[in-house]
């Protein structure tokens, strides 16, 4: 129950930032944008990095260094997910977004790509992600 709650949450903060993101970019521009998101996640993250003294980050040693590169791909979601805000509206864009993020995940999934634990990805799955594509052209006509 946890785990569907913080996913909740995190869908909503996810459509908020986007929703921000957009109104800071028609003011400024869009990688301005991102760079404002990208700085001010660095100083909310670092803060609560400090605040619970978690000793692990001497650890990065350990990650795969092209792991540590994830942060810039950041950087790309965010102007990509303003710039498509902009194009075809708040609820379209999110919804693409999901299916596009269900998809890939899907495919990670069953392959066991990225040190993931492969799954068998059953055709109800496959049925609902068809479900959810043809809600999304539903929505978008």
């Amino acid at each position: 129950m946890k785990g569907i709650l913080l996913a909740i949450i995190g869908g909503a903060f996810i459509t908020l930032q986007g929703v921000a993101n957009s109104q800071i970019s028609s003011d400024i521009g869009t990688w301005q944008a991102a760079t404002i998101t990208q700085f001010t996640g660095f100083i909310v993250a670092l803060f609560v990095l400090l605040l619970i003294k978690d000793k692990k980050l001497a650890e990065v040693k350990k990650v795969n260094p092209i792991y540590l590169l994830s942060g810039a791909l950041g950087a790309f979601v965010i102007f990509c997910n303003v710039t498509s805000i902009h194009i075809i509206g708040v609820t379209f864009s999110i919804s693409v977004l999901l299916i596009a993020q269900l998809s890939l995940t899907f495919i990670i999934d069953s392959r066991g790509w990225f040190g993931v634990k492969k799954l068998t990805i059953s055709p109800s799955q496959f049925i609902g992600i068809g479900m959810m594509i043809i809600g999304v052209i539903v929505l978008g006509s």
